[in-house]
């Protein structure tokens, strides 16, 4: 008998002795609601995020503050972005319209969006790419992203924002800046996507 022939005895040896009813326990974890804002700020640390938590009405400030302190002159802003939170950079906001090229984009050196979900458990930042996120290439292509989070939107588990998302035709899933390590373990961050990652929390309505 070949080697290929016993390969296959053996798999359907295997598959007539099964016994009969036997299904594989599936206990995944389930929902599990509202996240934890300081364990989404641990793990968002633990990835060389910075987030910082703030009320709604100190949003304006803050940013101005973080594009000063990194010395940037110019801050891409989707449509939907809320005006009352650029109050104090409206010199500094580029619009994506007409569409940028990705020429244009990469002479840009921040981008300021908002999210759809965020995952306590995991530190992620979900975008569906709807009003307020732009298209998935500015939160790619720009050095810096400052993302603003509503505490609402903070979930604790991934199996909850799977659910959520499902329908969504487009999302990006972002757990800290883009980073990889070569085989000595050198890490290097904005190889594919922001070198630097900023989170403001809003921590009221």
């Amino acid at each position: 008998m070949s080697a290929r022939a016993e390969i296959l005895h053996r798999i359907r040896t295997a598959g007539a002795i099964a016994p009969q009813g036997f299904s594989i326990p599936r206990e995944y974890l389930g929902p599990q609601g509202p996240g934890s804002i300081e364990l989404f700020t641990r793990r968002l640390e633990d990835y060389h995020a910075t987030v910082r938590r703030v009320p709604r009405s100190h949003v304006a400030t803050t940013l101005a503050e973080i594009f000063a302190v990194r010395g940037i002159q110019e801050v891409l802003v989707p449509t939907g972005f809320s005006d009352d939170f650029l109050l104090e950079v409206t010199d500094l906001v580029r619009r994506d319209e007409p569409p940028l090229s990705y020429l244009a984009l990469d002479e840009i050196p921040a981008v300021v969006t908002t999210c759809t979900w965020a995952v306590a458990e995991s530190g992620t930042i979900i975008l569906t790419h709807g009003p307020g996120e732009g298209r998935r290439a500015v939160s790619l292509i720009p050095d810096v992203h400052v993302v603003v989070v509503a505490a609402s939107q903070i979930l604790q588990g991934v199996p909850d924002a799977i659910r959520l998302t499902s329908n969504a035709p487009v999302m990006t899933w972002i757990s800290g800046p883009s980073a990889t390590s070569d085989i000595e373990l050198d890490r290097v961050e904005g190889v594919h996507g922001p070198r630097i990652f900023e989170v403001l929390v809003i921590e009221d309505l």
